[in-house]
């Protein structure tokens, strides 16, 4: 696991816009803090699940490029970067207060995560799925960080709901599982209520630390 770590840090100093001058570090205890430029994989509080996506189409809905959830911790389909929503002056390193709205890139494929009104495969609820490209983005890849608690900024050890912007709906997963192409896979989709299936932890990763005001 900390070999793995190790390279992924090496990558990510590598191939991340590191503008700041800082070198990607991994997490040593609980309560570190979610900058912009983050890699992590998002963690289904109850099913342990962690979010993932992969170069596979829906075949139904959109038939953009699919978005579960998936079992096993090791797999690196399942990271994705926290950048800063689109048209604003916020910087790599920065902290994320509860309330701010962010986008979340697949580190793999470079797509966003995204969402709109197509219905889920299982579900009939809200798609969810990943579309666009290094330069192509637009408001469907926005998410609400809402910390659950007191917590003002987020950090790994919150629980925190993603609503998605442009629909309202609630980033959700259950342990309805796909039993062809994705099987063993849960379904993840969109809701339009708060429920104990929409809350996620930050997990696994390479956390960028917080940049200094100076």
């Amino acid at each position: 696991m900390a070999m793995g770590f190790l390279c992924l840090a090496v990558f990510l100093f590598l191939g991340l816009d590191l503008d700041t001058g800082y070198a990607a570090t991994t997490p040593t205890s609980e309560g570190v803090e979610i900058t912009y430029g983050t890699v992590l994989k998002l963690m289904h509080e109850r099913t342990k699940f962690r979010l993932h996506s992969h170069d596979v189409p829906y075949g139904s809905g959109s038939g953009q490029q699919s978005v579960t959830g998936f079992p096993n911790v090791d797999d690196a389909n399942s990271y994705w970067i926290v950048r800063p929503q689109l048209e604003t002056s916020a910087r790599q390193g920065d902290s994320i207060p509860s309330g701010t709205i962010v986008r979340f890139q697949h580190m793999k494929t470079r797509k966003w995560l995204h969402s709109h009104l197509h219905a889920s495969p299982i579900s009939g609820n809200q798609e969810i799925s990943c579309f666009g490209g290094e330069h192509e983005s637009d408001t469907g890849d926005h998410w609400r960080v809402m910390i659950e608690g007191s917590g003002k900024t987020w950090k790994q050890d919150q629980r925190v709901r993603l609503q998605h912007v442009d629909t309202g709906a609630y980033l959700h997963s259950h342990d309805k599982k796909y039993q062809r192409i994705a099987g063993g896979q849960q379904e993840v989709c969109g809701v339009r209520d708060k429920r104990a299936d929409n809350v996620w932890l930050a997990a696994e990763g390479v956390y960028l630390p917080v940049t200094e005001t100076k």
